[in-house]
């Protein structure tokens, strides 16, 4: 019998086939959002792509809040019901869960390749058992992880993104781009791919542009994209600060998301912002910061929920 396994977000679709406990790599197939008029097409065409395999349990993570088995993307008009995909699918068991949720059932399982250690913690520091997921990327959220004893997982959901941002963080933005600084009401406003071209535009005083062409102008040296993004890296610093009061991550805090990516090679930026504050100081300084890199994290994710 065959898992189906699925990581939707904004912009891509992932769609996996598991079988025996493990992804079949041959089947993870990437769909573009804007290629479909509905997740169903998407899973449609895949099934008939894998010759309509015989699914018996079937995870999806929704880029979106998930409740009583139905979810819609926040950043793209999809629903999601798990009793539709029951029957689209033939599948005995269908659960929907957050992307920021998947990751952290992926966390403990990473390592090697999967995984780059952005910020070590002090050996022999204190340890709680607990993580924090922070997905950056074309939307925002977090996602707490509690390993409990006997080494079960459980997941919080949150919608972390459409809380106001903290006030430090809006001092910090007015002194740099004064009244524009409204534009930045929310978290994910701020801190997804969007804010991140926001910013950009209240910096130089041009049009927004997209994200993605930010980043390669910074690569290419371009001095305007490179101090946004050392902005960027210093914002993401404090706000990664007060995660990590409200959470108490001492197993973890990890980056994620095509923006989380773009902080990997500003830790000098991002690290004095993390440790700013000498209130509380020691719970940010024994927290590790880590970047997760493999594209599949949620994928396993997934698997990992179905059990």
């Amino acid at each position: 019998m065959a898992m189906l396994l699925g990581d939707v977000g904004g912009t891509n679709a992932r769609l996996a086939i598991a079988r025996n406990g493990s992804i079949d790599a041959g089947t993870v197939t990437r769909f573009k959002g804007d290629d479909f008029a509905s997740f169903d097409d998407v899973v449609r065409q895949f099934m008939a792509e894998q010759h309509q395999p015989n699914i018996s349990s079937m995870c999806i993570a929704v880029a979106g809040p998930v409740s009583g088995g139905r979810a819609r993307l926040t950043n793209r008009d999809w629903s999601f019901d798990e009793d539709a995909l029951a029957r689209l699918t033939d599948a005995d068991q269908v659960r929907l869960i957050n992307d920021l949720s998947a990751l952290g059932y992926s966390t403990p399982a990473l390592s090697g390749d999967q995984l780059t250690t952005l910020r070590a913690a002090p050996q022999g520091r204190a340890r709680n058992g607990q993580a924090l997921v922070v997905g950056l990327g074309t939307g925002f959220n977090v996602c707490a992880v509690r390993v409990l004893p006997g080494g079960a997982i459980t997941v919080l959901e949150a919608e972390e993104g459409h809380t106001h941002l903290p006030a430090n963080i809006m001092a910090r933005l007015q002194d740099r781009v004064g009244d524009k600084a409204v534009g930045f009401f929310s978290t994910e406003e701020t801190f997804a791919g969007r804010g991140l071209s926001r910013l950009h535009a209240a910096l130089t005083g041009t049009d927004a542009v997209r994200s993605e062409d930010i980043a390669r102008a910074a690569e290419s040296g371009d001095a305007q994209a490179v101090a946004t993004y050392d902005l960027f890296a210093e914002l993401v610093g404090l706000l990664c600060r007060e995660l990590s009061l409200r959470f108490m991550p001492l197993e973890g805090l990890f980056l994620a998301g095509s923006v989380g990516r773009s902080i990997a090679d500003r830790m000098g930026i991002f690290e004095p912002a993390f440790l700013c504050e000498d209130h509380m100081r020691h719970i940010p300084e024994n927290t590790p910061v880590f970047l997760i890199r493999d594209d599949m994290a949620a994928l396993q994710g997934c698997l990992a929920a179905l059990g």
